[in-house]
């Protein structure tokens, strides 16, 4: 593959190698399935900056032209044959001249690659957030498809209200009361997953250039979600304690947000569980601020050791906290059936919100999760959890702890479905996440889940997914690829957060 750069041209040289790569591509000298060279290793080959290579390669990719796999690199994709690609003396329009800004923002190929992993059989996934496939409550589903057909009209397959199906909603704030918190099913929502909770609220509640405080580090979609709406993303270090609030309180003075995200119970990524005292303190502070908070929820039923705390939306004595939990951590992964809490007139916004989108959530799961909750299983289902995830979260824990990485540092939750990792000081967190995929384990990079870029010197590992066999092979395939990264030159990662991983 021949490459020329002429210094002397108007054209920008990013352009110049896209341009020739394009044109290889086109005349088949560059195959489907193909593999472009490294951007660091053509950089050096041309004497150019490696971000001038990845600007090259990230047009040929908006061209629909080449795609990038975590382990793979760069691939050439299949073109439009001649015919197709012209007709009339008309192109194939380059599409990314009609995306928003909205979907420029909310590109994100590492954490597609990185859970599409989950599916392979030849990897063991730390990646995956998901629950495990063996726990699938599949007693939920016995005579479905008899009921479904006796039902009088098929109501099971009719629309349901935007709401959600009365009856779920009326089981839904039976299972908040038994969370502590008195509710009514007209203050709930039943959603597509609690993430759509969160695309709600930006839709909602966020205008370009407002500010959204979230911990740091925080959930990657949540981020994706409030990046994509154009908000201005403030980050809160976090401790052992949770949220520090001494620095949300300066945080609120000085950038007055309208929102704050937050994950107080088993928080994903770094497991921790923020302190009776400071739920009370930021609840304090929101009344003093007149600012809203999202409570994210979703795996605070998964609790191995240590006192139940009460939810923010259970403190809440005054309207403030919006509550979103979901079942797809509980029930089948798939299932994504989520909801919200909030005042009658949040919900009633929200409702008007979600109908533009899909109308209702999906009739059948709702009616699914509504009959398992009418079953009374719901309570044994979760115990059972507990008892499997606590036993694969000591698995991990014990395989860290022999596996004898130098360096390495690592939280042990007190629940939830993550072990949050500090790698050892100099690790090249991007050669690491390659070498990795490479040695058949995956997980998600700590970048994935702070503001900027950064966060590099952490790494998420997920318990509950990987077979309990696979999880020692997993840790002692993870070993390998950071001894085999740390003996090649390579940038120090940072270190930037407050947090202080325990053994």
């Amino acid at each position: 593959m021949q490459l020329k750069i002429d210094r002397e041209s108007r054209v920008p040289i990013y352009l110049q190698l896209k341009n020739q790569l394009r044109s290889l591509i086109y005349s088949g000298e560059l195959s489907a399935g193909s593999q472009l060279p490294p951007e660091r290793k053509l950089a050096d080959s041309l004497g150019l900056n490696r971000t001038t290579v990845l600007t090259a390669y990230r047009e040929l990719k908006a061209d629909g032209l080449v795609d990038s796999h975590v382990g793979k690199g760069t691939v050439v994709l299949p073109v439009l044959s001649e015919v197709s690609d012209r007709y009339d003396g008309y192109e194939v329009p380059s599409f990314r001249q009609f995306f928003s800004q909205t979907a420029e923002r909310a590109n994100e190929p590492l954490l597609r690659d990185l859970l599409q992993m989950a599916n392979r059989k030849d990897i063991i996934s730390f990646s995956a957030g998901i629950s495990s496939m063996d726990n699938d409550p599949v007693e939920a589903l016995m005579g479905l498809e008899k009921e479904l057909l006796e039902q009088p009209e098929h109501f099971a397959l009719k629309h349901t209200p935007t709401e959600g199906l009365p009856s779920l909603r009326q089981n839904i704030a039976k299972l908040m009361r038994e969370r502590g918190t008195n509710v009514s099913p007209d203050e709930v929502l039943v959603l597509s997953g609690s993430q759509q909770g969160i695309a709600l609220s930006a839709e909602v509640f966020i205008d370009p250039g407002d500010v959204v405080l979230v911990e740091e580090p925080s959930f990657f979609s949540a981020l994706q979600i409030f990046n994509a709406a154009g908000a201005r993303v403030v980050g809160v270090p976090v401790d052992e304690n949770g949220m520090k609030v001494d620095v949300l309180e300066q945080l609120l003075k000085r950038h007055r947000p309208k929102l704050i995200y937050t994950m107080p119970t088993f928080q994903n990524p770094s497991g921790i569980t923020m302190s009776l005292e400071r739920r009370r303190r930021l609840l304090e502070l929101a009344y003093q601020e007149k600012v809203l908070i999202l409570e994210d929820d979703p795996y605070g039923e998964i609790r191995f050791e240590g006192p139940r705390l009460p939810s923010l939306l259970e403190l809440d004595a005054y309207g403030y906290v919006i509550y979103l939990s979901t079942f797809s951590k509980i029930l089948f992964p798939g299932i994504r059936i989520g909801w919200m809490v909030a005042h009658k007139q949040v919900i009633h916004q929200f409702t008007m919100q979600k109908q533009l989108c899909d109308l209702h959530a999906n009739s059948i799961s709702q009616w699914i999760v509504d009959r398992f909750l009418e079953s009374g299983s719901y309570a044994e289902h979760v115990e059972k959890l507990r008892k499997e995830y606590k036993e694969k979260r000591d698995i991990m824990v014990e395989a860290l702890m022999n596996s004898s990485i130098k360096g390495l540092e690592w939280t042990k939750p007190l629940g939830g479905f993550y072990v949050w990792c500090r790698l050892p000081e100099g690790t090249p967190h991007m050669a690491l996440l390659v070498n990795a995929a490479d040695r058949g384990v995956s997980y998600i990079p700590g970048t994935a889940f702070f503001t900027g870029g950064r966060g590099g010197g952490y790494m998420r590992l997920n318990y509950t997914y990987p077979d309990k066999k696979d999880i020692t092979t997993g840790i002692q395939r993870l070993k390998a690829a950071i001894e085999a990264v740390s003996r090649q030159p390579g940038k120090a990662t940072e270190g930037l957060t407050d947090i202080k991983p325990i053994v």
